[in-house]
């Protein structure tokens, strides 16, 4: 164990820590909520978001009894909403299980859906005091540097050399290591442009002290999202828009949306015909892939039916809104932003 690089990364952290609310309490729900959301979102956008979330679930029980429905409408803006309903499903194993009162042994919380070895290490260390690494993209940066490490940290395999390098060096105070560790990634080991001169560890980093920091961390470049094109229709209907619950598996499940027509189709099939108004293309960006989305404003008809049969769009789904009540119901962040300039322009 280096001593002295856990001592001077907790004297550093404890000093420069970032306010945050869930650092206000050691309940484990409330730190498996703040790691879930913060999971590709940066902390100043989670922060609201927490806040009103465990206003509404203040404890597991009020989230394991509250409908997914109502929890994607808290959820709504953050984005990967399967994050918001793998904390319901694990609410409602932990209020089955152990009676609403969250499991203190590594082994149950790693049973809770959702939970991997990231958060499981999070939430043990942080509210538990157990000597568990907690191993993100911040603290692989920070430990592949130090030691100069080349293993290619997008390569799930490799997490494990990470964590047997963070166990080296865990103290007696987990918590506050690994927190600190996390937040001098964010904040002074960053991926570009890092601070080095106000690193608390400079002293003890291979990278620095060989002057190869911009080496690290080492990760093969992403493939380029697949690209998919849609028309995606504004049926207003006696002052009411079209929306579509979207399936229970799959992308944006159980989330509310706009009938979609792949742009392909939309020709084939002779929309163009029908009268309609097009506005400028809105773009989406997923983990995989990146919807580029033509937003059409048309009036229900009869024929406008008969064309949506033709492509498979069973207009018994389709159900109707007052715009008032689309703030009512759990609408995906892709379909906002393609009501957004149309209900503007519209008005």
């Amino acid at each position: 164990m280096n001593n002295d690089f856990a001592t001077l990364l907790i004297d550093w952290f404890e000093e420069n820590k970032r306010e945050m609310p869930w650092r206000k309490t050691s309940d484990p729900y409330c730190i498996w909520v703040s790691e879930v959301m913060l999971q590709q979102t940066q902390v100043a956008t989670v922060i609201p978001y927490y806040i009103r979330f465990m206003e509404r679930f203040p404890t597991v029980t009020d989230l394991a009894e509250a409908t997914l429905e109502d929890v994607h409408q808290y959820w709504q803006g953050l984005g990967y909403y399967r994050r918001g309903e793998n904390l319901w499903k694990g609410a409602k194993v932990i209020q089955e299980r152990w009676n609403g009162e969250f499991p203190r042994d590594p082994k149950r919380v790693s049973e809770i859906p959702g939970i991997g070895p990231y958060t499981l290490g999070a939430i043990c260390s942080i509210a538990f005091h157990l000597p568990l690494p907690a191993v993100d993209g911040n603290v692989m940066r920070v430990m592949s540097r130090w030691y100069c490490i080349s293993d290619d940290i997008g390569i799930a395999k490799n997490r494990k050399i990470f964590e047997a390098k963070v166990m080296d060096n865990m103290p007696d105070n987990p918590n506050a290591f690994n927190q600190g560790l996390m937040e001098l990634g964010a904040l002074i080991c960053t991926p570009k442009n890092p601070k080095c001169e106000e690193c608390p560890v400079k002293s003890l980093c291979k990278a620095y002290q060989t002057g190869t920091v911009s080496d690290y961390p080492v990760k093969e470049k992403k493939l380029k999202k697949v690209e998919e094109k849609y028309h995606v229709l504004i049926i207003e209907k006696d002052h009411k828009i079209g929306m579509i619950k979207r399936p229970e598996e799959g992308l944006l499940a159980n989330l509310w949306g706009l009938p979609m027509i792949e742009e392909d189709v939309w020709k084939k099939k002779g929309f163009e015909a029908l009268e309609y108004v097009q506005f400028d293309e809105v773009n989406h960006i997923f983990t995989h892939k990146k919807w580029i989305m033509t937003p059409i404003a048309i009036k229900w008809s009869k024929v406008l039916e008969t064309y949506l049969k033709s492509v498979g769009i069973d207009i018994e789904e389709i159900t109707y809104f007052y715009e008032e009540e689309l703030k009512e119901i759990p609408i995906a962040t892709a379909f906002k932003k393609v009501l957004k300039p149309v209900q503007i322009k519209l008005k």
